[in-house]
């Protein structure tokens, strides 16, 4: 009789989600019920929130608390930066990113779903779908995040009518089928009270479909990356050139996706050398195979000049290496992108000067019509780019690896995260266009 190793069944059982929403929609009270009603907060959390209620007067224990630490969000009482919460139910363990709803903090959003397997969109069932909860579907859509929850919240203020939430389902599942969006199950809730949140709502008889805790813990999630193309990208070169090793050469990083086994044949991106691997260490001792998101040595048959920021890939099984990059991007810094702009792209371990080269279009989100040509993306703005990059670059297409397709633009003067982008073809993808831009020199 087969037997389930721990580490087979905690790769079966994690689920990376994150919950968005607009400002005041209850997306901290909703953790922090999911967290209260299954039993995932300790005695002295509990005590300190209650504490802290108390102190502002409020009656009852303000559950948003448990992920708002930090001062200004108890004070403002919004959410500012992204609280990750770890908790475990019998059926699932997870791994749960509280975003900020503010249109000021969309870029924290973008953060906590870019590894999300699921998002929980909350929406204040008095104000219905609003621009923040399309910039946010949108986002989900971008970073293709596979299943998305609509969390209808606030039901207990709207008289717990199913014609309002229906309503809102309908507008929100219309836009995110638009977007591209493969999934989404709505749930109307009320995350004050409890309704449909852990437990079932004793209120909204009409509604006969899964809580929001039961639907996290049986949604289907797929993490099998092994069957993936493969890819290694090199963090560190291992020369130790001692007495015990002296000829020791290994290329060490995480399988970003697939598999590696001793004797494939292999080739180092971008100088397009091919080799073979005649050896993987793995927490120091020798394999025969390693998968993602396993932490590895190989060791190759020939001595390559290989470095920090290279990809080693099977041979037959490259991705084709450009200068020129095409891309949806979310830009989140405050000063804007423009055409002509100088950058750094860092796309796995390897990171590279740029320039913007054209900026083809900007993604309306109130009818997701896009605006050609406009020459700027401002903060939280969605749209395409083509960069030009002065060294070749090997990129996956975002639809193909979100981990091998997306790259981040940096600003070379003082370090500042610019923009987050996805590789290739999306829902903001234009039809093609003439490049207009001018050369102005440029040398790469």
């Amino acid at each position: 009789m087969s037997t389930t190793t721990t580490e087979e069944l905690s790769a079966t059982t994690l689920l990376r989600f994150a919950t968005a929403g607009s400002v005041d929609d209850g997306k901290s009270t909703l953790v922090g019920r999911l967290l209260h009603d299954s039993k995932s907060v300790l005695a002295d959390q509990l005590e300190a929130v209650e504490r802290a209620s108390a102190n502002r007067g409020q009656e009852a224990p303000d559950l948003a608390l448990l992920t708002d630490g930090l001062r200004a969000e108890r004070e403002q009482g919004i959410t500012i930066d992204v609280a990750y919460r770890y908790f475990a139910t019998p059926r699932r363990r997870f791994i749960l990113a509280d975003t900020p709803g503010h249109v000021q903090y969309t870029r924290n959003m973008v953060t906590g779903a870019s590894t999300a397997e699921l998002t929980v969109i909350l929406v204040d069932a008095r104000n219905g779908v609003v621009e923040q909860t399309r910039r946010h579907a949108a986002i989900a859509a971008l970073l293709r995040v596979p299943h998305v929850v609509l969390a209808v919240n606030k039901m207990d203020l709207v008289g717990y009518e199913e014609s309002v939430f229906a309503a809102i389902a309908e507008e929100f599942t219309a836009y995110a089928t638009e977007l591209g969006v493969p999934e989404v199950t709505a749930v109307p809730i009320s995350a004050l009270v409890g309704d449909n949140v852990v437990e079932p709502s004793a209120h909204m008889d009409w509604y006969g479909g899964p809580t929001v805790l039961e639907h996290l813990e049986t949604v289907p999630v797929s993490h099998d990356l092994t069957q993936c193309h493969a890819r290694l990208p090199v963090q560190y070169v291992i020369r130790p050139q001692s007495a015990e090793h002296p000829d020791y050469r290994g290329y060490a990083g995480q399988i970003a996706a697939g598999t590696f086994r001793v004797g494939d044949r292999v080739s180092v991106l971008p100088s397009g050398r091919t080799t073979t691997i005649t050896g993987i260490d793995l927490l120091g001792r020798p394999v025969d195979v390693a998968w993602t998101p396993q932490s590895v040595t190989l060791l190759l048959a020939d001595d390559i000049d290989i470095s920090r920021g290279d990809l080693i890939v099977p041979s037959e099984d490259a991705p084709a290496t450009t200068q020129d990059v095409e891309a949806t991007v979310c830009h989140v810094a405050d000063q804007p992108l423009t055409v002509g702009h100088r950058v750094l792209l860092k796309h796995g371990t390897r990171t590279v000067k740029a320039i913007v080269k054209d900026i083809p279009s900007r993604l309306t989100l109130d009818d997701l019509s896009l605006h050609p040509h406009p020459g700027t993306l401002a903060a939280n703005d969605i749209g395409r780019v083509k960069i030009r990059t002065a060294e070749p670059l090997p990129a996956d297409s975002y639809a193909d690896s979100r981990r091998t397709g997306s790259f981040i633009l940096i600003d070379p003067g003082d370090g500042t995260t610019l923009t987050a982008g996805m590789v290739g073809e999306s829902f903001a993808a234009p039809e093609p266009v003439e490049n207009t831009a001018e050369d102005d020199g440029w040398d790469f």
